[in-house]
């Protein structure tokens, strides 16, 4: 079988994740998302947060000042965006299933590739968060509207790319309208 990957990025609280790691196990392939934190974290010597939080989002300083306010945090930033691609790379080797981290953009021309993007409303992201992850701030929407500023300025970063632009995917997916298990079927279709 030819090596084949699908990379699912996603909105925050649209259950990309979810459909991701539904998508590898429908496939009998394997989901990298936290494996990929862990594995990123092995080689690099960084944090696990650390790696969670700065290896797909700008910190928030980060997007006052793209140079940061440190020169160290640009080179940290750097240097895991170097080892997160390097990992990505090597995964890639074996079909599989990658989400977020730029995976897209990092094996777009190298692999046998299905880019998808998942995206819902701010109401079905703003439940979901709170359902799922016990959100009990005030305004969901304010976190939603947080972090993906944060993804977008990440992935515009190091890729010089629109995050979320449904031109830059395969398919982009809503979550909310046709739900998590329309969404999987959909992807493993495609496969």
């Amino acid at each position: 079988m030819k090596t084949k990957i699908i990379t699912v990025s996603r909105e925050f609280g649209s259950g990309g994740r979810t459909i991701g790691k539904e998508v590898a196990h429908k496939l009998g392939l394997p989901c990298y998302d936290q494996e990929l934190i862990e594995k990123v974290a092995s080689e690099s010597g960084f944090d696990k947060e650390y790696i969670a939080e700065q290896g797909e989002y700008a910190s928030e300083s980060w997007l006052a000042n793209q140079f940061g306010a440190f020169y160290g945090s640009i080179v940290s930033r750097d240097s895991l965006w170097l080892i997160q691609r390097k990992v990505i790379l090597e995964l890639a080797q074996k079909s599989c299933v990658i989400v977020g981290r730029c995976a897209d953009y990092i094996l777009q021309g190298k692999v046998d590739l299905l880019t998808v993007f998942i995206h819902a409303d701010m109401k079905f992201r703003a439940d979901r968060i709170v359902r799922l992850y016990g959100e009990s701030d005030d305004s969901p929407e304010r976190r939603l509207k947080q972090k993906d500023k944060r993804r977008a300025a990440y992935y515009r970063y190091y890729t010089d790319i629109d995050w979320g632009v449904a031109k830059n995917y395969d398919i982009a997916l809503d979550s909310g309208r046709l739900g998590i298990d329309k969404c999987v079927e959909l992807i493993t279709g495609l496969y």
